[in-house]
């Protein structure tokens, strides 16, 4: 199969390209830069020298249909909706990378990201790509949204608890930490080097966008308003999301009952892995560990005296976040094996 990247050149394009060149099942074809165009890919990913010839071409929606089965469109916020109804037209496949088409209302948009909407009809031609929860969806999806890393990686903590009306679902908190890849190629006065290095920097204590991806998906789970209260800090490191979710047990819950709902929700999942172990330096998730990888690991603890049950949920941004979650469901829509390209191991140490 025939796959191409439109705007390869960040932090994400070039995780993409990274996977989809070792990728058995397809070719890579095509990779965008309007910066970049005519360079070759590995002189913005030097990581990817020797693995491939292929250099940037300038965007044109039109020819890649041409070109390609199936795309990822990797462009920021705001641009996608402005060459996706193209795209569309083409026939194409498409695995959107921006916020663009994940959210399904509308005046959502205008609420989170501060814009009117121009394609509201193609909302609801895009499934959110989470395999782990809307797999049956995403193999006869034409369109897919790749979701929001903090969203995911708190989505994938939650959802079992929701799923099982274990907890309040008017009082959830979730408390994200993030490395600095997070925030994209483009440099800004945040990410220069003497105000990023040694940062736990809080930079969206409340309302941030992702808050309305989760709300979403756990509504959708619980068939009911869920509401949920987010902070992220940005920490010092570059690759790797940890989410400590505060929730509040309905009822006392015994330890067998809380593991139930994990493991009955993520059975034979291959990118979920549960993490609570009673020695070791890594008892419970740490980004450190996920590092390179498209896993999500779980992990919890019950405080007994305040029916509070506090779950940990860490993954790599740039994969289980972004590109790896993506490829998953690539994998799926095609109906290759969900795990291919994407099976490694973590990096440690990183």
């Amino acid at each position: 199969m025939k796959v191409g990247v439109i705007g390869a050149s960040g932090f994400v394009g070039g995780e993409l390209l990274r996977i989809l060149i070792g990728h058995p099942k397809v070719e890579l074809t095509l990779a965008t830069s309007r910066q970049h165009a005519d360079d070759y890919v590995y002189r913005v990913h030097p990581n990817l020298r020797g693995f491939t010839e292929l250099q940037f071409t300038d965007v044109n929606p039109s020819k890649a249909a041409e070109q390609c089965d199936l795309v990822f469109t990797s462009v920021p916020h705001g641009t996608s909706v402005k060459i996706m109804p193209e795209l569309v037209k083409s026939g194409i496949k498409i695995i959107d990378m921006s916020a663009d088409y994940r959210l399904k209302d509308p005046q959502a948009y205008e609420t989170w990201y501060g814009y009117k909407h121009p394609n509201p009809a193609l909302l609801e031609k895009f499934v959110l790509g989470i395999p782990e929860l809307r797999r049956e969806e995403i193999k006869k999806a034409e369109y897919v949204s790749a979701p929001g890393c903090m969203a995911v990686t708190s989505i994938l903590g939650l959802a079992p608890l929701v799923k099982n009306n274990l907890i309040d679902t008017d009082h959830i908190v979730v408390d994200a930490k993030i490395g600095s890849s997070g925030a994209g190629v483009k440099p800004t006065m945040s990410s220069h080097h003497a105000e990023r290095y040694g940062v736990v920097r809080p930079y969206k204590p409340v309302g941030h966008r992702h808050t309305a991806e989760i709300e979403q998906e756990l509504s959708t789970l619980a068939n009911a308003n869920v509401k949920v209260s987010m902070s992220a800090h940005a920490v010092n490191m570059v690759r790797g999301i940890l989410s400590t979710c505060h929730t509040f047990l309905k009822k006392e819950a015994s330890l067998p009952e809380i593991w139930k709902a994990f493991r009955s929700t993520y059975q034979n999942e291959p990118f979920i892995r549960f993490v609570r172990d009673r020695k070791g330096l890594y008892r419970y998730p740490d980004p450190k560990i996920v590092v390179g990888s498209n896993f999500c690991d779980i992990g919890f603890e019950i405080d007994e005296r305040n029916g509070r049950l506090v779950v940990l949920s860490a993954t790599d941004n740039l994969l289980k976040g972004a590109a790896g979650i993506a490829v998953q469901s690539m994998n799926v829509m095609m109906g290759f094996d969900e795990t291919l390209g994407l099976r490694n191991a973590a990096i440690h140490p990183a």
